[in-house]
């Protein structure tokens, strides 16, 4: 596949912890490399995408492991930047007895909202593709700027521009959600992945919502709800559902990445334009959605971010049995 997937966003490290939740137990935590953009482009690499990952790390101890985690992925980090200017983020991962997840994040500031607008090369956009990106980018003004500059330039190079809105309400200034500011990006993409608690954060009706980003200009709306089927919302063709399947869960923190990965991926593969994106019929999107909710059922089952990303084998596997 010559179809550039382009993620954007943190690199960081997942400090997992081992579970122990009683007073007196003993809580260890266990190095994993993490962050939703760098998640994403190791489940397209994972699938055998051609997948690109931008963004910067610090210049430390972190950041190196973090380079060389996404190199031995066989993602692309030659536009991966370092800095000494500030450390690598760093999130330590809770998990309740459903495999649940809460974070405490260290972020402020650190290497990958240094970030600029100027860094970003147009380029990096040579070709077909489709550019990731997720809301954590927006929690200050200069990477935001950034986040819009790399908007712009996948919109003038024709390439599928994707929103997975991704919120973590911790990492926001006093934990105050910028509605307008996501609002405003999500509706710049052309294909959005949000769940329904994301946009009630975002909106009194997440439905209004919708329709509001498809009269937008958002071609593909994808709408999770937990263990929920899928919905999704074309312009074009109305709704669709996809059941999802039934899995042991033993670790959620890449589910969601593992399925925006496994529909990049799907997306890439039709073309990774906006005219192929539009000329997608109403049963593709059903079996591209499957195929995502399969990659992400797949990764529940597994611990960690990277090492739970299914190949492309693994997916096939778990969709044939839903």
């Amino acid at each position: 596949m010559t179809t550039k997937v382009m993620a954007f966003g943190e690199a960081l490290i997942d400090f997992l912890s081992n579970g122990a939740t009683q007073a007196g137990e003993l809580e260890s935590f266990t190095k994993f490399p993490g962050g939703a953009p760098a998640n994403v482009a190791v489940a397209v690499a994972r699938l055998g995408g051609n997948s690109h990952f931008v963004g910067q790390v610090g210049d430390d101890a972190f950041g190196h492991f973090l380079k060389a985690s996404l190199d031995s992925y066989g993602v692309n980090t030659s536009n991966m930047l370092m800095t000494k200017e500030a450390k690598t983020a760093l999130a330590f991962v809770s998990l309740d007895q459903t495999g649940e997840r809460s974070f405490e994040f260290y972020r402020s500031p650190s290497a990958d909202i240094l970030f600029k607008e100027a860094d970003f090369d147009a380029a990096w956009f040579a070709g077909k593709g489709v550019f990731h990106t997720c809301s954590n980018t927006l929690t200050d003004a200069e990477i935001t700027k950034a986040t819009l500059a790399g908007v712009s330039m996948a919109r003038a190079a024709n390439w599928i521009v994707s929103i997975d809105v991704n919120l973590r309400m911790n990492l926001w200034p006093n934990g105050q959600v910028d509605t307008k500011r996501v609002i405003d990006w999500m509706q710049s993409g052309d294909v959005v992945k949000a769940s329904l608690e994301e946009l009630a954060v975002l909106a009194a009706d997440p439905f209004a919502l919708i329709d509001e980003s498809l009269a937008a200009g958002v071609t593909l709306f994808v709408l999770t709800d937990g263990a929920n089927p899928i919905r999704f919302y074309t312009a074009a063709h109305g709704e669709g559902e996809v059941i999802t399947p039934k899995v042991e869960v033993k670790d959620t923190t890449a589910a969601g990445d593992a399925f925006v990965g496994g529909l990049l991926y799907k997306l890439a593969e039709q073309g990774g334009d906006q005219a192929s994106l539009s000329a997608l019929s109403q049963t593709q999107l059903v079996d591209i959605v499957r195929f995502a909710a399969a990659c992400g059922a797949d990764s529940v089952t597994k611990l960690g971010a990277y090492p739970s990303l299914p190949t492309l084998n693994e997916a096939q596997a778990q969709l044939s049995r839903f």
